[in-house]
């Protein structure tokens, strides 16, 4: 079960002294708030958490001291600094049952943003989300994750200042993001007071040039605590390879490394009515995201997820990780020879495993494969999960949420820490 200094260990680079500062004064669980001004960080992304999730129409300061637990005074302070530093602003007046009318506020989703990265095996997406979440650029392009290290990186650097530039230009994917005045804040000062003490405070403009941090999400298997990939299948000669660092160095901010199937859970998570869900992923290869009991599940070596090599055919065809009937083997070979009711059936068949295996809730469905037929595996994995799953009436559904759910949620792996270090510690 991840932790949030699992979270912290997972960011590096030069800017990284605050997203990867998740944990204050060893207070990590549960949403209270605390008036002691060590804290003042932990308070601050509560806050933060509860105006993100309030939306446009706000959120009042009293509401915010009874949800929070603090003082009307402590979040008086919060809410002041978070103004000054163009996170929050006004959303109106409520009415009051007695006295004069409550100000409410919003979060100001254009004060920062964060990059997300997906590193598939023939394409790189890169997508700048802001504090809401919301997508502001996109760029997705061809791309050889076997091009060698070199290549791999400047890639995705390219890719990386190229939705910066976008969004600074303005030809992006949601216009009222990326106006100037709002993100008036300081990527230090953001990090540091979610981190080691320093408190918010004015500073340099941000711009939407300027992101908090990258996340990067790549086929596995990977050891996220490190940030080093394994024998990624297909691709052994990433095995041990400083990824993150890397990358790090070669942007000059923190960078958070997770699979591809982990960082799309993560983005699905805070959508979904269920704690417990699969999400499973079928594009160049499948795998599968798991949160548990509403925490995202990587397991002791972060190994958790190799869905697609579980063996259901002893004497099945050769898959690429060594083994013989491998799940994705069998699923990516109807797919190529167009039986698509056989790739469904096949997965269903390993989806029908882990309903058994785990007791999930539902089963969710993504990855370009999945959405060029999205009914016909809805459909054909449903009914292989309700034949086996003994009347339980587990849901099969695609994966809601944008366009690039792998990108989009390896963003949240770095804005997770920043809303509240309870969801930081459960889903990043």
């Amino acid at each position: 079960m991840a932790d949030v200094t699992d979270v912290n260990r997972g960011v590096s680079g030069g800017a990284n002294r605050g997203v990867n500062s998740g944990v204050i004064g060893g207070v990590n669980r549960g949403s209270a708030g605390a008036n002691l001004p060590v804290l003042r960080g932990h308070n601050a992304a509560l806050v933060l958490d509860l105006l993100r999730t309030a939306g446009e129409g706000g959120i009042s300061r009293l509401e915010l001291a009874e949800r929070t637990g603090l003082t009307p005074q402590a979040v008086s302070k919060i809410t002041a600094r978070l103004r000054a530093e163009g996170m929050a602003a006004e959303a109106g007046r409520r009415a009051s049952t007695g006295g004069k009318p409550r100000t409410v506020l919003r979060l100001v989703p254009s004060a920062a943003h964060a990059v997300g990265l997906h590193l598939d095996r023939d394409e790189l997406t890169a997508v700048l989300v802001d504090l809401a979440g919301t997508p502001v650029a996109v760029r997705r392009v061809p791309f050889d994750l076997g091009a060698g290290a070199e290549r791999v990186i400047e890639a995705a650097a390219v890719q990386v200042d190229a939705v910066r530039a976008a969004a600074v230009r303005g030809d992006a994917v949601r216009g009222d993001a990326v106006r100037g005045g709002a993100g008036r804040t300081r990527v230090d000062s953001l990090q540091a007071g979610l981190g080691v003490g320093a408190p918010f405070g004015v500073g340099e403009p941000l711009g939407v040039g300027e992101p908090l941090g990258v996340g990067v999400a790549m086929p596995g298997p990977l050891d996220h605590v490190t940030g080093v990939p394994r024998r990624v299948t297909g691709f052994p000669q990433w095995d041990g390879f400083p990824l993150r660092e890397a990358l790090a160095a070669r942007l000059q901010l923190p960078v958070v490394l997770d699979k591809d199937t982990n960082a799309a859970a993560l983005g699905l998570a805070p959508r979904g009515p269920g704690d417990s869900f699969v999400y499973l992923h079928l594009g160049t290869g499948l795998g599968a995201g798991l949160v548990l009991g509403g925490t995202l599940h990587r397991g002791a070596r972060t190994g958790a997820g190799e869905f697609g090599h579980q063996v259901i055919q002893l004497d099945g065809p050769l898959c690429e990780c060594g083994n013989r009937g491998c799940i994705e083997a069998l699923c990516l070979a109807a797919v190529a020879r167009g039986d698509l009711a056989e790739a469904a059936r096949v997965l269903g068949a390993g989806a029908a495993n882990l309903v058994g295996l785990l007791d999930i809730d539902r089963v969710l469905l993504g990855g370009r494969t999945i959405a060029a037929h999205e009914e016909r595996f809805v459909r054909g994995v449903g009914a292989v999960v309700a034949e086996r799953a003994r009347g339980t009436g587990i849901p099969v559904a695609a994966a809601e949420g944008g366009a690039h759910p792998v990108a989009e949620g390896a963003a949240q792996l770095v804005l997770a820490p920043v809303f509240r270090h309870r969801r930081g510690a459960e889903l990043g």
